[in-house]
C-alpha cells in the first residue's frame, strides 16, 4: 500500500541546500537567536522577557517544512496537495498557498473532498499522517506520495499493529478528532478513545463494575471503532497515544488500566489483558512540557503561549500554566495582540476565543514565553517586538539595545 515504488517518498529530495534560503528568511530570527545566546533572557526597561529553555519548531516540524518546499522544486509544473494542514501553525500553512500548493477541502460534514486531485498530480502527507483509508483512495488515483509524517507518530502506529496481530483492543490517549488520532485509530482493528484521565475511569468502572452498554456506546459513540462491544473489547487493552498528549497523564491511563485489569482478571493472567504502553510520547512534546515547567517554578508575573489554536501541544502547554495559577495567553499570531494593549486569546479546555484588555499591567514586569512545536521562531520574535512595542512605546531593532553591554 504506496509505501513502495517509485511514487512514494519518505526521504528528502535532496534539495535541502536549494530551498534553505527561503526557510531561513521565512522562519528563523535574529531577535531569538540573540535571546538564546543571552540564556534566554532578554531585558528592556522594566520588562524582562524569559524563554522557555525548549520552544518552537521540532525536528519532526522542521523536516515537513522543508520537505514540502522541496517538493515545490521537484515538481515545479505539477499539481501539488496537502491533505491536511501541514502543520498546526496559520503562518506557515500560508505560505505554502502562497506557493501554489493546494490543500484537500473540507466538507460541512468535516469529511475531507478529494475529488479535485488527478492522476499524477502530487500529494503532501502532514507530520501527523494520514489515514489508511486516505492512502487507499490516494493509491487509486494514482498519485505522486511525499510522507512526511513524523517518525514518533509512525512509532505509535507499529505499536497499535502489535496489539492487533495479538488481538488486543488499542486504547489511544488523545483527541478523537484530531487528525494524528484519526490515522493512528484507522490502523487498529478495535480501538477506544479516551481524551483524559477521567474518561479513562469511566471505562475502568465499566470493567469492574459492568453497567449499561447502550450508555458506553453512546458516550464514545464518536471513539470507537465500528462494531465495538465494550463487554468483548474491553477484555484485552493495550494502551497507545496521540504523541503531543500530556506525557504524565498517558502513564497515569497505563496504569489505571494496569491496575483494573489486574483486580479483574489477576496477576497470573495479566499478560493476557494488558500490554504496556512504552514511551510513546514525542522528545520534542516532553522537552517542551519540562521546559514549560521549569517557567512556572520561575518568578514570572505572566506567561504568554504562542502556536496554532488547533495544535494539541501547544494546547498543553497553556493549560499547565493555568493550573498552576498562572496568567498564561495562548495566541496564535503576532496579531492577537492589540496597540491599544488588548490581546484576543483562547481559553483553555475551549475553542472559545475572547478578547482582555489592559493584558499587560504597569510596572516591573516579567513575562515567560514559549510556543508550540509548530511555532516559527519569527512568529515568536513578532510577539516579543509587540510586547515591548506596548511596554516601551519603541518598535524593537533587529538586535535589542542590551547587546552592546552584553556582548
Amino acid at each position: 500500500m504506496l509505501k513502495a515504488g517509485p511514487k512514494y517518498h519518505r526521504k528528502s529530495f535532496g534539495l535541502k541546500d536549494l530551498v534553505q534560503e527561503d526557510l531561513s528568511r521565512e522562519y528563523e530570527s535574529d531577535l531569538i537567536a540573540f535571546i538564546r545566546q543571552h540564556d534566554n533572557v532578554l531585558v528592556e526597561g522594566d520588562t524582562t522577557i524569559k524563554l522557555a529553555e525548549a520552544f518552537g519548531f521540532c525536528w519532526g516540524v522542521d523536516r515537513a517544512v522543508s520537505m514540502a518546499y522541496e517538493t515545490r522544486k521537484q515538481f515545479p509544473d505539477r499539481q501539488i496537495w496537502i491533505t491536511n494542514e501541514i502543520i498546526h501553525n496559520p503562518m506557515v500553512n500560508e505560505k505554502l498557498r502562497q506557493m501554489s500548493i493546494g490543500f484537500i477541502p473540507v466538507q460541512t460534514d468535516g469529511k475531507k473532498d478529494f475529488s479535485p486531485i488527478s492522476a499524477g498530480d502530487v500529494v503532501i502527507l502532514p507530520a501527523f499522517g494520514a489515514s489508511v483509508e486516505e492512502m487507499q483512495l490516494l493509491e487509486k488515483k494514482d498519485c505522486e506520495i511525499v510522507d512526511t509524517t513524523c517518525p514518533w507518530v509512525s512509532r505509535v502506529w507499529n505499536r497499535v499493529d502489535k496489539y492487533q496481530r495479538a488481538d488486543f483492543t488499542a486504547v489511544i490517549h488523545g483527541k478523537y478528532r484530531h487528525e494524528e488520532t484519526v490515522a493512528t485509530s484507522s490502523r487498529a482493528r478495535h480501538y477506544l478513545i479516551v481524551q483524559d484521565l477521567s474518561e479513562a475511569q469511566w471505562v475502568c468502572d465499566y470493567i469492574l463494575q459492568g453497567g449499561d452498554k447502550q450508555e458506553f456506546l453512546s458516550r464514545f459513540k464518536e471513539a470507537v471503532s465500528r462494531g465495538f462491544d465494550p463487554d468483548i473489547h474491553l477484555q484485552r487493552l493495550g494502551v497507545t497515544n496521540q504523541t503531543t498528549m500530556l506525557k504524565g497523564e498517558t502513564e497515569q491511563i497505563g496504569k489505571l488500566i494496569e491496575k483494573t485489569q489486574l483486580q479483574k482478571f489477576g496477576v497470573s493472567k495479566i499478560n493476557e489483558h494488558f500490554l504496556s504502553p512504552g514511551d510513546t510520547i514525542c522528545d520534542a512534546t516532553q522537552e517542551r512540557q519540562d521546559a514549560m515547567q521549569k517557567l512556572i517554578d520561575d518568578k514570572l508575573d505572566l506567561v504568554v503561549v504562542i502556536g496554532g489554536y488547533n495544535s494539541s501541544n501547544t494546547g498543553h502547554l497553556h493549560e499547565m500554566a493555568v493550573s498552576s495559577g498562572l496568567i498564561a495567553f495562548h495566541i496564535d499570531v503576532p496579531e492577537c495582540i492589540g496597540i491599544d494593549n488588548s490581546i484576543s486569546h483562547k481559553l483553555p479546555h475551549s475553542s472559545t476565543t475572547i478578547s482582555t484588555r489592559d493584558w499587560l499591567p504597569r510596572g516591573p514586569l516579567t513575562i515567560g514565553v514559549t510556543a508550540g512545536a509548530s511555532t516559527p521562531d519569527q512568529v515568536i520574535a513578532q510577539v516579543i517586538g509587540r510586547i515591548l512595542e506596548l511596554r516601551t512605546g519603541e518598535q524593537v531593532a533587529p538586535l535589542p539595545s542590551q547587546s552592546a553591554a552584553n556582548d
